[in-house]
């Protein structure tokens, strides 16, 4: 009989992402046909402590979804069954032989660039952007700049340094009341999920989001608000990329898609196929295709756009090289509308990360 793909499902982290992260590996191990892929999951807790094996999830406070469990195992047993690799760096006699490696993980720490370098330094394939393309992909002052080399429209921003902020915050405050005025969206530069994001509409909020914002990152990203429906595009695949059909989210916030209207509220729409003129749908699949280009980006990434309403003219938002992907989330949600159901959505990202693999090492 053909062996089974032994995947290393990486989950949890270190960022504000953690929880997201825990849900997102729940659905994959779910839905990854027990048939094909042998799954060894492993996770990191707040603290960074890499955790092996299924007690991993005790670990990390976090049920074993029932697929692992064996018959006459139960999951109260594992609590002193985990092995634990202490340290920044995951001793490879603590995993064992791996064939693929999926980094569900959101946000620092994860989506950054930081793990896919580990993975780079043990020669694992892994899913998803490699070291470049999921640092730039992170760092919203980077992937702005560019967007804007490749012409790609954006709402204007203003990038400051929390060490400037606290310097000279009234300058800081002149500068962005100058440039952009309000309202006004403040960002961490690496993060995802809308955390740390906030919505100003005068001085004393701007003071506020800056203060905020600062908290999560050295690296404050300031933005123009856009009277925009929000329209977001998947992209699968590597050097020839293809792109879903567009959706569009409805957002239940009060005023933006905040981490209240993404998760806990459930009250978020999404539409998928967004109605869009067949001429504005294969414009925005086109600008996704040349925004994870621009990245160099591999695997998968969901870019997400501006329609205004005023202009009709889309503008580019982010790109997310690791988006949420719960069973229910956009990401895979695109792709079965389009035409690849969530486990076939699995599949393809494992083949797709064995082959870019396998061509990275023609390299001498």
């Amino acid at each position: 009989m053909k062996r089974k793909i032994r995947v290393g499902i990486v989950f949890g982290g270190m960022s504000g992402e953690h929880e997201v992260s825990i849900n997102s590996a729940r659905s994959v191990i779910e839905n990854l046909d027990q048939n094909k892929f042998e799954i060894l999951p492993i996770g990191i807790d707040k603290a960074g402590t890499w955790h092996v094996g299924l007690g991993a999830y005790h670990a990390l406070g976090a049920p074993i979804p029932p697929q692992l469990l064996t018959d006459g195992v139960h999951e109260e047993q594992l609590a002193e069954l985990v092995p634990v690799a202490q340290g920044a760096v995951l001793p490879m006699q603590s995993v064992g032989d791996i064939d693929v490696v999926l980094p569900i993980l959101h946000g620092p720490f994860g989506e950054d660039g930081t793990v896919q370098g580990l993975f780079e330094l043990l020669n694992l394939p892994y899913v998803g952007a490699g070291v470049l393309a999921s640092a730039v992909g992170m760092d919203k002052a980077m992937m702005k700049k560019v967007f804007a080399e490749e012409g790609l429209n954006q709402a204007r921003y203003e990038v400051v340094l929390r060490s400037a902020f606290e310097r000279e915050p009234g300058a800081v405050v002149e500068q962005v009341e100058a440039s952009l005025g309000y309202p006004c969206f403040i960002k961490p530069a690496n993060l995802g999920s809308s955390v740390g994001i906030s919505k100003a509409k005068n001085r004393e909020e701007l003071f506020d989001s800056l203060r905020l914002a600062a908290k999560y990152d050295r690296k404050l990203i300031i933005e123009e608000a856009v009277d925009g429906r929000e329209i977001e595009v998947a992209v699968l695949g590597n050097e020839q990329p293809a792109a879903s059909v567009a959706g569009e989210i409805v957002s239940s916030g009060e005023e933006f898609y905040d981490y209240n209207a993404k998760y806990i509220d459930g009250d978020s729409v999404m539409v998928i196929p967004a109605e869009l003129t067949p001429k504005q749908s294969d414009e925005v699949r086109a600008l996704a295709l040349k925004a994870f280009q621009a990245i160099d980006g591999s695997g998968l990434s969901r870019v997400d756009f501006f329609l205004c309403r005023q202009t009709g003219e889309f503008l580019i938002n982010e790109i997310n090289t690791f988006p949420g992907f719960t069973i229910f989330s956009m990401y895979p949600k695109l792709w079965e509308v389009t035409g690849l159901p969530y486990d076939q959505l699995l599949e393809k990202l494992i083949e797709l990360a064995l082959e870019r693999h396998e061509d990275k090492n023609r390299e001498r």
